[in-house]
Order: C-alpha cells, then sequence, then structure tokens
C-alpha cells in the first residue's frame, strides 16, 4: 500500500469572465509533495491529456482548496462567482509548503 492519494481534482479557470474551466484527473498524488512540485505535474499533465490545448496558454499561478474528500464544499453559494469562492484567502495554497498541510490526505 503507498501513500498516494486516490485522484485530486483540479479545476483550471481560464476565464472568470466567461466562466471557462476545465477540470484535470490527477491521480497517484503524494500528499508529501510541495505545492510547487504539485503545480509542475499539473502543467505536465496538462501537455499530455486530450482537450487541454486552449488552456495551455494561460499561467496558472495559484492553487486554492475547494472541497475535500468526506468534506462539505467550501460555500460556494456565498459568492456571485459560480467557478471559485473568492471570499477565503486562507485556503490559497503557498508553494513552499507541502499538500498534507492544507488536509490532502489518502482516503481511508
Amino acid at each position: 500500500m503507498t501513500d498516494t492519494v486516490s485522484i485530486v481534482t483540479v479545476r483550471l479557470i481560464k476565464s472568470f469572465e466567461y466562466r471557462t474551466f476545465k477540470n484535470l484527473l490527477m491521480r497517484d498524488v503524494d500528499p508529501q509533495q510541495t505545492v510547487a512540485a504539485f503545480k509542475e505535474q499539473i502543467r505536465a499533465a496538462m501537455k499530455v491529456t486530450s482537450g487541454m490545448k486552449p488552456f495551455l496558454s494561460v499561467d496558472y499561478d495559484t492553487l486554492k482548496v475547494y472541497t475535500q474528500a468526506h468534506g462539505a464544499k467550501a460555500c460556494s453559494w456565498i459568492t456571485n462567482n459560480l467557478i471559485i469562492n473568492l471570499n477565503h484567502d486562507e485556503w490559497i495554497m503557498e508553494d513552499s509548503k507541502q499538500l498534507c498541510d492544507y488536509g490532502l490526505s489518502k482516503e481511508e
């Protein structure tokens, strides 16, 4: 048994104005890796995943926790923006921290 998370869904937002986004499923994510390393893993996966070509032109620089397994969604109904909750800046992930610092862990 490994210490990897089964699947992490990453929501890539291309345009807030037009609500253009696409979900990318990341498999076998190590919760001990840094957020910066996970961003690089996402960029690499985007290059080989079909349907991502229109999203490659955007410089994605921020990750934010939106929901966790067996937990509640991060109250998206509080804001008018339907693709991301803009209220909680404390949910923005810092590059130097590990994914497990934000509650990302293996589902039991």
